[in-house]
């Protein structure tokens, strides 16, 4: 196809960004946008070009980064504090659902590993019957993936021998 036969731009990326915001922020079903914002299928299909192209990942690591530095903090973090929660489920979710006996609740564990200053390095969700002791690997790999560098790592529920076994510096 050539490019005079290909199908022009008619909203603006900033509206169609807009219109992500109002989803993202309302929580609502997607064909529920507003009419003074570009039709669902219009920002939902450039919403999916620009998760596969990373570009959130990338807001989010650059942010984090800015707001490290105005707090005259080094831009990588030095240490990260990781950290579960398990999420009541609902009947759409009964599939992906678990049962965490110590919370006594059904649903998904939340993994989250923040920074010291309280952003966000990485986030993994399970079924809430997963150990937290089982999701060490993942998660020391991806605070390493976000981080670029070495960080002691600390929570009393993910320390034992599966985090020895990392190469991380895990503090209990």
């Amino acid at each position: 196809m050539l490019p005079e036969e290909s199908g022009q731009r008619c909203h603006s990326l900033r509206e169609v960004f807009n219109g992500l915001r109002y989803i993202v922020k309302a929580g609502a079903p997607w064909r529920w946008m507003p009419n003074d914002l570009p039709p669902w299928e219009i920002v939902y299909q450039q919403a999916q070009r620009w998760l596969q192209a990373g570009c959130f990942v990338a807001l989010v690591e650059d942010l984090r980064t800015v707001l490290r530095l105005a707090a005259r903090r080094p831009a990588q973090p030095s240490a990260a504090f990781i950290d579960s929660r398990t999420l009541r489920s609902t009947p759409e979710s009964d599939a992906r659902a678990g049962y965490d006996g110590a919370k006594r609740k059904k649903g998904s564990k939340l993994h989250m590993a923040v920074d010291t200053l309280g952003h966000m390095l990485a986030l993994h969700v399970t079924p809430a019957s997963d150990d937290d002791r089982s999701q060490v690997g993942r998660m020391a790999e991806a605070i390493k993936a976000a981080t670029d560098e070495s960080v002691d790592i600390a929570d009393q529920g993910y320390t034992g021998e599966r985090a020895a076994h990392t190469g991380s510096n895990w503090k209990s």
